[in-house]
């Protein structure tokens, strides 16, 4: 079968060439502009507390490194876009490897800009109590390995699609079902990659306001990210129902637009839960800092918070789960 007026091969060289340059593309908004807020941060910092410019370059160079890494995810994958060879080309196979390259740049812009957050703040952090620059760099550390966990979905996704096989499969619907896997975990990428961000920032400025917290404050930013990071969880589980599930074939144009909808659904459905679920990690990390007898409080009032927020992912995952098997 052809598409366009393409022969097999020609049609899923096109779709890898594309899939790449998206997988690239997109993947370098969220680092470099991680990494430029880092280092904004880092001057502001230096102008505070110049003679502390060598620990706070060391923590910039360190926080953009981390930051850099989804984008280093996105070269991965269109590199191997670029130059994979494919041996069962075909619709199947063309929509495959487009998909694989959306899911990895969109899935890289969250992390990217989110782990900027935290390493930016951290800079100002060593500015205002140099005293402790190793605890609040041990903080931002493992608060950008959490904003990380996104893109990892997303290029793990991407793996999966690279390597599918799509040798005996009904072109329709199932090329539409690959490309909304891809979308799916892509998108919900964004806000948890964003959110997790919010939360670990506050946390490196709560350590430097009331370095005795530091604990407390820790705690209080793990659980928010981990909250932050379901909606791509969710979208990690659509995307392999998309792939994993057989379709039966079908040349229905209602078919290929319903399991295309199901992974566009969950993707952008999560993307504001991942932000707001964030945005009130942010805020409990923040007072936990200045008031940490009432962490058990704050603790219980951003579950509570984010629980809520969490709620529209949720319809999201059903109207999707609605028209995989359903509609």
């Amino acid at each position: 079968m052809t598409l366009l007026g393409l022969d097999n091969l020609t049609l899923t060289q096109t779709a890898a060439y594309v899939g790449g340059a998206a997988a690239m593309g997109l993947g370098a908004i969220g680092a470099a502009t991680g990494e430029g807020f880092t280092a904004s941060r880092a001057s502001e910092a230096i102008a505070r507390s110049e003679e502390h410019a060598g620990d706070i370059i060391k923590n910039m160079l360190v926080g953009q490194a981390i930051s850099e890494s989804a984008s280093i995810f996105s070269l991965v994958i269109a590199i191997l876009l670029l130059f994979m060879d494919i041996s069962d080309p075909g619709i199947v196979k063309a929509a495959s490897l487009l998909a694989a390259g959306l899911c990895m740049g969109f899935g890289a812009i969250g992390s990217g800009v989110g782990a900027g957050l935290p390493a930016g703040r951290s800079c100002l952090a060593i500015a205002r109590q140099p005293a402790v620059s190793g605890r609040i760099t041990t903080n931002m550390l493992i608060g950008t390995a959490v904003c990380q966990t996104p893109a990892i979905f997303a290029m793990v996704v991407a793996l999966i699609l690279l390597f599918k096989s799509a040798g005996g499969i009904a072109a329709f619907p199932t090329s539409a079902a690959l490309i909304g896997a891809g979308l799916s975990t892509g998108l919900a990428a964004i806000g948890s990659g964003y959110g997790g961000g919010m939360a670990a920032g506050a946390s490196c400025e709560g350590v430097a306001r009331q370095p005795e917290t530091t604990t407390a404050v820790t705690t209080t930013m793990l659980v928010g990210q981990a909250v932050a990071q379901t909606p791509s969880v969710f979208g990690l589980l659509v995307s392999f129902v998309l792939m994993f599930r057989s379709f039966p074939e079908s040349t229905a144009l209602s078919a290929s637009v319903g399991l295309l909808s199901a992974g566009l659904c969950m993707g952008l459905g999560g993307i504001g839960p991942g932000i707001g679920n964030g945005m009130t990690a942010e805020g409990a990390v923040r007072w936990v800092a200045r008031r940490v007898d009432y962490s058990g409080d704050l603790m219980r009032l951003m579950l509570v918070g984010q629980a809520v927020s969490q709620s529209t992912a949720i319809y999201a995952m059903v109207v999707s789960l609605v028209l995989i098997f359903v509609v």
